[in-house]
């Protein structure tokens, strides 16, 4: 990049199509923003609509542009075909200098890999996680590998996944350890106190989000009868946000309704999810983003698929990999509930995953790349060259790379 001071802002694309990613770009949007350094230019794909309008303004990230790409079960085929069209027109017309995307999602490559037709730089927020399987999770694991060839700065949540990037061949000086988005925004959003709790007793609390592809089917049925078995305890009330995806729906209805200890509700807010995740005992998820976000609140974590990309939380001892059958579902939840010791290992397990300060990191590394002067540069936010977080003198200090 060029070694001259910033004149005028550098123009950044944020793509974002998911609630996920909503939830990851909302505090580099807001950092982005707020400083007179970088002109954002937030671009939805449309993919989770009903979901993002509400979130986005909670979050107090201001849209520029929103696309129309959803269709009533299109095939991926299909939806990245109509984004890489769409996406690519808004690249030609908004110039931006960055494009910047996060995670794995569809949304995710075809932003990087408009870009790339382009020739426009691409930032990778969330870089390195990988499974090794390439079909598991579908498509996520194939869509990060391909947008770690496109990108060029590859912003890694954790030591692990810098070493997958590395590994893989990307230059050191074009890896660098952040932590995770995820935890800032949730920090930020539970200390605007803007949610409500979905619980509604006093029993012991288990959340529960299931959706991925790979689970969906007799998968899916048979592990909605697990949790209708844990229901049945009597000591225990589930809450469940249902997703949106029909296959999600048909397989989990039958099994969950009508359940005196089991609540199915719509999917919910960012904040109300957030208050309801800070209020539970327990998790039980296949989702990804929750595995980084219940560790930080001192909740355990039961992972319901069969590979994760995020083994750092399995490592520390604050979530546990147990697979999508039924039985070992159960029984790895009742231990939790019953075993007071082995529940208190792993709330008290913390969090691998970040300080709280990812977006510092990210930003700053931007702006210094396109000719920031020092001085506009928050010290918090250094990396070094070789990716790892060099934190502030006498800042919180608690995010280790070792």
């Amino acid at each position: 990049m060029s070694p001259n001071v910033i004149t005028t802002p550098v123009r950044a694309m944020l793509v974002l199509g998911t609630r996920p990613e909503a939830i990851k770009l909302a505090p580099v949007a807001r950092a982005m923003a707020a400083s007179p350094l970088f002109d954002p230019v937030v671009v939805t794909t449309g993919q989770h609509r009903e979901m993002l309008h509400q979130m986005l303004d909670l979050l107090q990230v201001e849209v520029r542009v929103e696309l129309d790409v959803m269709r009533e079960r299109q095939e991926l085929s299909t939806l990245t075909a109509r984004l890489v069209d769409g996406l690519g027109e808004v690249v030609r017309q908004e110039r931006p200098d960055v494009v910047v995307v996060q995670g794995d999602t569809t949304s995710a490559l075809t932003g990087a890999l408009a870009a790339f037709y382009e020739h426009i730089p691409v930032a990778h927020v969330e870089a390195g996680l990988r499974t090794g399987v390439l079909d598991n999770p579908f498509p996520e694991e194939l869509n990060r590998r391909l947008i770690g060839r496109m990108a060029r700065w590859h912003f890694a949540p954790t030591p692990r996944a810098a070493g997958h990037l590395t590994a893989e061949g990307v230059p050191d000086a074009e890896v660098f350890v952040t932590g995770n988005t995820v935890i800032d925004n949730l920090l930020w959003v539970l200390d605007q106190d803007a949610g409500t709790d979905l619980f509604r007793t006093d029993l012991r609390r288990v959340l529960v989000t299931l959706h991925r592809r790979e689970n969906q089917g007799e998968k899916m049925r048979a592990m909605g009868r697990a949790l209708r078995q844990l229901a049945d305890r009597g000591d225990v009330e589930l809450v469940l946000p249902l997703h949106k995806s029909p296959a999600v729906r048909e397989a989990l209805l039958p099994e969950l309704s009508e359940h005196p200890h089991i609540r199915v509700v719509e999917p919910l807010g960012y904040a109300d999810f957030s208050a309801t995740l800070a209020g539970c005992d327990l998790v039980l998820t296949d989702s990804g983003g929750i595995q980084e976000e219940a560790p930080s609140l001192g909740k355990p974590a039961l992972v319901l698929r069969t590979t994760t990309e995020r083994p750092e939380a399995v490592e520390a001892g604050a979530a546990r990999l147990v697979g999508t059958e039924p039985q070992a579902i159960l029984d790895a939840a009742v231990r939790l509930l019953d075993d007071e010791a082995e529940y208190e290992r792993m709330a008290t397990a913390g969090n691998p995953f970040g300080d709280g300060h990812a977006t510092d990191r990210i930003v700053a590394q931007l702006a210094e790349d396109f000719g920031a002067d020092a001085d506009a540069v928050p010290v918090a936010g250094r990396c070094s060259a070789d990716g790892v977080i060099v934190p502030q003198p006498d800042g919180p200090g608690s995010y280790s790379t070792a």
